[in-house]
C-alpha cells in the first residue's frame, strides 16, 4: 500500500512540473484527489486492510495530501506571476523620450476625455453665471456626511463603502457634495456653483464601476427657487453638450440632501460599433438632483424659511462614456497614452 502511495507521489510530481495552464494543474489535481481520484480511491480500499497497515498508510496519506496542495498552490503562482511578466513585457511602455518621436508619428496624446469635458461643462456654467469651486480629497465626516443630512445608520457610512483613515475621523470623499457645504460655509446666499472633482468608493471594478471616479456638483440658493430653474439649467447643459436638444424627464428619486429628490434620464439611442446609432431608443440614469433639504441649508449656515435652492450632481465618467460611446470605464484610468490619443483636439 505504502509503495502505491509513493509511486502516485512520484508520478504526481513528474506531471506536474510540465504543466503550463492553470486549469491543467487543477484537472490533474483533482485527478488525485477528488472523490474519485487515485489517492482517493487507495484510501477506499483500506476499508478491507489491518489494523496495522491502516495505521501506517493513514498518517502518510495525510501528509502526502497536504504536500500535493502545496505543489499544486506553488506551481498555480508560478503560472501566474508568468502569466504577469509576459503581459507587462508585452505591454511595455518607454517612456524615454528621444528626438525620433515626432519622426514617428507619436505626438503627444493631449487632454484626457473627463479634462476636456470637464472644462466644457465648467465653461457652459460660468457662462451662465455659475461659480467654480473646488474641495479636498480627504475630508471629515461632518462634510462628508453629518452636514449632507446623512445619518449614522446610512449604509455610505460603512467600512465596505468608504475610504475611512485608521481615526475613523477622515475619509477619501465618497462625492462632491461635500463641495456644496463649504461653498454655503463661505458663500451668502443668492449664489450658485459648479463643484467638479475625483472621488473614491469602496468598489469592485468591472465594466461601468470603479473605486475612484469623477463627479460634478451643482447647487444654486436663492429666493422662490423652483423645480423648474432646474429643468432650465440642465436642458440647457445637456443641449451644449450633445449639440442638440436633449428630451429629459425626472424620476422621484432618494437622496438624503435633497427633497424631493429626483433621478433625471436623457432619451438616447444606444450606440451601435458598427452602424453608429442603433435604432433602440430608451432612457439613460444620468444626473441625480432635487431640491436642496432644509437640514442642510440649515448645515451650511442659511435660514432655510427664507431661502432655497436646487442641486444635482453629475458622474463626468459616465457622460463621456454615453458621449463617445466607450463600453468600459475602466478605459478612462488605464493611463493609456494610445486611448486618450483618440480625443486628441489639438
Amino acid at each position: 500500500m505504502l509503495d502505491k502511495l509513493n509511486s502516485l507521489f512520484d508520478d504526481f510530481k513528474s506531471k506536474i512540473e510540465s504543466l503550463e495552464t492553470q486549469a491543467d494543474v487543477l484537472n490533474l489535481k483533482s485527478s488525485v484527489l477528488g472523490k474519485k481520484g487515485s489517492l482517493s480511491e487507495i484510501l477506499k480500499s483500506l476499508k478491507d486492510a489491518s489494523v496495522e497497515v491502516k495505521k501506517q498508510v493513514g498518517p502518510v496519506s495525510n501528509q502526502m495530501k497536504g504536500q500535493i496542495e502545496k505543489l499544486v498552490q506553488s506551481k498555480l503562482n508560478d503560472i501566474e506571476v508568468k502569466a504577469v511578466n509576459a503581459k507587462l513585457a508585452k505591454d511595455k511602455i518607454d517612456y524615454t523620450l528621444t528626438d525620433d518621436i515626432l519622426e514617428k508619428g507619436l505626438q503627444a496624446a493631449g487632454l484626457h476625455p473627463v479634462t476636456q469635458i470637464q472644462r466644457e461643462i465648467e465653461d457652459i456654467f460660468i457662462s451662465m453665471g455659475f461659480d467654480v469651486l473646488d474641495g479636498p480629497h480627504i475630508e471629515d465626516d461632518w462634510h462628508n456626511f453629518e452636514a449632507l443630512n446623512i445619518p449614522e445608520t446610512h449604509p455610505a457610512r460603512d467600512m465596505q463603502d468608504t475610504f475611512w483613515f485608521k481615526d475613523m475621523k477622515h475619509l477619501l470623499r465618497t462625492h462632491t457634495s461635500t463641495i456644496q457645504v463649504r461653498g454655503m460655509e463661505s458663500k451668502k446666499p443668492p449664489f450658485k456653483f459648479v463643484g467638479p472633482g475625483k472621488v473614491f468608493r469602496c468598489e469592485r471594478t468591472d465594466a461601468t464601476h470603479e473605486m475612484c471616479f469623477h463627479q460634478l456638483e451643482g447647487m444654486m440658493v436663492g429666493k422662490d427657487i423652483t423645480v423648474g430653474n432646474l429643468i432650465y439649467f440642465m436642458k440647457t447643459l445637456l443641449k451644449e453638450i450633445f449639440k442638440k436638444d436633449m428630451e429629459v424627464r425626472l424620476r422621484p428619486g432618494y437622496f438624503p440632501f435633497v427633497e424631493p429628490g429626483f433621478e433625471l434620464d436623457i432619451r438616447w439611442k444606444k450606440p451601435d460599433p458598427k452602424k453608429g446609432e442603433s435604432e433602440h431608443s430608451g432612457w439613460l440614469e444620468l444626473l441625480p438632483c432635487g431640491m436642496v433639504h432644509p437640514e442642510v441649508l440649515k448645515a451650511g449656515g442659511i435660514d432655510p424659511n427664507e431661502y432655497n435652492g436646487f442641486a444635482f450632481g453629475l458622474g463626468l465618467d459616465r457622460l463621456v462614456m454615453v458621449k463617445y460611446a466607450i463600453e468600459d470605464i475602466r478605459h478612462l484610468h488605464s493611463g493609456d497614452l494610445r486611448f486618450n490619443e483618440q480625443f486628441k483636439t489639438f
